[in-house]
């Protein structure tokens, strides 16, 4: 299969305001928790602000995949990127648990909640297209 990063992108960018748009209902009780007492966090209250964290992080992860997918190749380059997936798998997984369990991350509200599930999505989604896709293959010349 053929790769397409712009089709990537625009996933990514649809993926990063959903979540921004999700994180941005936080609850009242969440709201006031992030005014009073987590202010590092109050990006969270701002649609654009949080789509914006969500793209930047989704960018710097997807760097990370492309320099590895560039650097190794075969079935090892397979292996890795499947291992991060099952990583980033792994992380929605304690992400939806911490939600289920914590009484404060509870009270932020089940829209606050799937915005962050979709960072995760995310991450795996671009795991996935490097490990599924092929890498483009340099033109072989030969010279007479």
């Amino acid at each position: 299969m053929k790769r397409n990063y712009l089709l990537l992108l625009f996933i990514l960018t649809c993926l990063s305001v959903l979540s921004g748009n999700l994180t941005a209902g936080v609850s009242l009780m969440g709201k006031i928790g992030i005014s009073f007492f987590y202010k590092q966090f109050s990006f969270f209250q701002s649609w654009w602000q949080s789509a914006l964290v969500c793209f930047g992080l989704m960018l710097v992860i997807g760097l990370i995949l492309y320099f590895i997918d560039r650097a190794l190749s075969g079935i090892k380059r397979k292996m890795v990127l499947i291992l991060f997936f099952l990583i980033f798998l792994a992380g929605l997984y304690f992400t939806f648990r911490d939600f289920r369990t914590d009484l404060t991350h509870r009270w932020l509200g089940e829209r606050f909640h799937v915005g962050i599930y979709l960072y995760w999505i995310g991450f795996c989604i671009m795991s996935l297209f490097f490990a599924l896709t092929d890498k483009k293959k340099a033109p072989i010349h030969i010279d007479a």
